[in-house]
């Protein structure tokens, strides 16, 4: 198993017991290592190392990857997201219901589970 290494930039610098390593004598504070992270999509070990980053690159980031310069606009036409919700029918759950949902006009189109699942599925146009 890989371990992973936090990206907070100041991660070794947060006194917790579970950052101090080394033999007795000569510990000092590291960064955390972990299989898997909770935070920043698996970068982070804390909700802090996130902010740490974000707070050091996050201009460098946005301006790398395209600043907003005009407002976006919700519209009809790209309204659409996946949505689910649990079915009860008499009281008892059946499981759940799947669809597409446009968030202006409230409309609603059945999807399977498979295309809910399906991160390349589009609604298809009428």
């Amino acid at each position: 198993m890989t371990l992973k290494l936090c990206q907070g930039p100041v991660c070794h610098q947060y006194t917790t017991k579970d950052r101090l390593k080394g033999p007795a004598g000569s510990k000092t504070y590291q960064t955390r290592r972990r299989s898997s992270f909770y935070y920043g999509q698996s970068n982070f070990c804390s909700l802090n190392c996130q902010n740490d980053w974000f707070h050091n690159y996050g201009n460098r980031a946005i301006d790398h990857f395209g600043r907003l310069t005009e407002p976006k606009h919700l519209t009809e036409e790209n309204a659409w997201v996946k949505d689910y919700d649990w079915n009860y029918s008499n009281g008892e759950n059946t499981g759940r219901r799947y669809y597409y949902a446009n968030k202006i006009t409230k409309e609603q189109r059945p999807l399977t589970e498979d295309q809910f699942n399906d991160s390349n599925y589009t609604l298809n146009e009428r």
